[in-house]
């Protein structure tokens, strides 16, 4: 039991840590895009940050989705019920 609890753990940390990585990677590559965008046309810049918060509200999206899963495995671990 002890080894299906620490795989679980494990993993979830490998799950949280990746999401968060990855979204910090998309953030930085998001808000250099659009300052390289906003210098080369200022006047695109209000849809441009239009067109950035929504990229930045899905990207955040995938990260509270691998908590949401993570939380699952942590709290309502469905591989305990294969020990019996």
């Amino acid at each position: 039991m002890e080894t299906i609890l620490a795989a679980t753990v494990i993993g979830v940390f490998w799950l949280l840590g990746m999401g968060a990585l990855g979204t910090a990677i998309g953030f930085g590559i998001l808000g250099g895009k659009f300052l390289e965008g906003s210098a080369r046309q200022p006047e695109m810049a209000p849809k441009l940050q239009g067109s950035m918060f929504l990229v930045a509200g899905l990207i955040d999206a995938i990260t509270m989705i691998g908590i949401g899963i993570g939380m699952w495995f942590t709290f309502a671990n469905p591989f305990l019920s294969q020990l019996g």
